[in-house]
């Protein structure tokens, strides 16, 4: 059975030449622990133990993220990459990188399409100098630019352009130069999301003045507005794509498809079902966290930290949380194979939310309109038994 469940690989990254004020990411500055080959070396070593556990089955995308993965030599990507299609056999699957718009980095973009990188995510945030300096970022505008132009030249016709808003001072006519700016490009896919303050962030503690939310909520409504008309189609809460070409990778996660995680506090999900039991069992993952401690562990093949088995309950909310942040939400089709459980689950999770809120019939679940403006307040109410 879990063979028609999809499977991804998520590898991470965790080095940066510096940490963003505003990231909660397991990221870490470069240190005397950066060591690229032998932390190369644990991955290869954490994808093997985890090949173990999901022999036979086909990947259908693999994710470098991070943490910069933009660091790496073209190189040590080629040699995951190989290894991975070694383990796997896999041919055409999309491959993303995310990528840095430095100098350093865009000198390797070439490199990174030789060695099977098919899509590039650029971090681009912002393409205002201000706001660039605001959030810490060690690239300019003028990088920004060009950053796109070179991913291009490389041959990636599958790009996508990170952008915030809500940035500290922004104005909303700025936010809307940014999204304005991006579409010019015409890349296929662009990831539009609030700047939030984290804990455990520099900005946490260091509080800067962000905008108000009557104006962030024009800023948002304005940009969507202006990704709607340059044919951007909204299909999650901060992702939006021409036609076709949504982000394979993400929309597994959103759809509680099973995913390896390999690399410093990589998370995985695996679904085994048992023949005995008629059951799908579905646990959860993950890795040291500390970049030095997982190549350690790794190496020694323990770079596993913990895991859990899921419940019934943890199972319905995790689906409803992943698959209620896509526009067109889940059919039921796909509930009932990567959960094991029954429509009626479903049901009863949602029997008290306003049926103006939330949609469930024979075939989908999915918010309404003004539902999916409301995500929070569903989730709320939902009855997890």
């Amino acid at each position: 059975m879990q063979n028609n469940i999809p499977l991804s690989l998520y590898v991470h990254i965790p080095w940066c030449v510096k940490k963003c004020p505003y990231c909660d990411f397991n990221s870490h500055t470069k240190d005397n622990a950066y060591d690229e080959a032998r932390y190369v070396d644990a991955l290869l070593a954490d994808l093997d133990e985890e090949y173990q556990h999901c022999q036979q089955r086909t990947l259908n995308s693999i994710f470098f993220g991070g943490g910069t993965p933009s660091l790496f030599s073209a190189d040590s990507i080629y040699k995951i990459l190989s290894h991975a299609r070694q383990l796997f056999m896999f041919n055409e699957i999309e491959i993303t990188l995310e990528a840095n718009p430095g100098t350093f980095e865009q000198e390797k973009f070439n490199g990174f399409r030789q060695a099977g990188v098919n899509r590039l995510s650029i971090g681009i945030q912002s393409f205002s100098q201000q706001h660039l300096e605001s959030l810490g970022r060690i690239h300019d505008s003028r990088q920004a630019l060009s950053a796109i132009e070179t991913a291009k030249t490389a041959g990636f016709d599958n790009i996508n352009l990170d952008l915030m808003f809500g940035l500290p001072q922004q104005t909303i006519q700025q936010a809307v130069n940014d999204v304005n700016t991006a579409c010019e490009f015409d890349v296929p896919h662009i990831s539009h999301y609030q700047l939030t303050i984290e804990e455990n962030t520099y900005f946490h503690k260091h509080r800067p003045v962000l905008p108000e939310s009557d104006l962030l909520w024009e800023m948002q409504t304005r940009c969507q507005d202006l990704l709607a008309e340059n044919d951007y189609q909204q299909y999650e809460i901060s992702a939006y794509a021409k036609k076709d070409r949504q982000s394979l990778h993400n929309q597994n996660y959103w759809l509680f498809g099973d995913y390896i995680g390999i690399g410093a506090g990589a998370h995985g999900k695996l679904s085994r079902f048992d023949e005995q039991d008629q059951t799908l069992d579905i646990t959860r993952s993950w890795k040291h966290r500390q970049p030095r401690q997982y190549i350690e562990q790794a190496l020694s093949a323990d770079a596993l930290s913990g895991e859990q088995v899921l419940e019934q309950k943890d199972i319905v909310f995790e689906f409803l949380l992943n698959a209620l942040r896509l526009k067109a939400g889940s059919d039921i089709g796909t509930f009932e194979r990567h959960t094991g459980l029954s429509r009626n689950k479903l049901e009863q999770a949602v029997r008290d939310i306003d049926p103006d809120l939330l949609l469930l019939n024979d075939r989908r679940i999915s918010t309404t309109d003004r539902g999916f403006l409301f995500l929070n307040e569903i989730l709320e109410k939902l009855i997890v038994e």
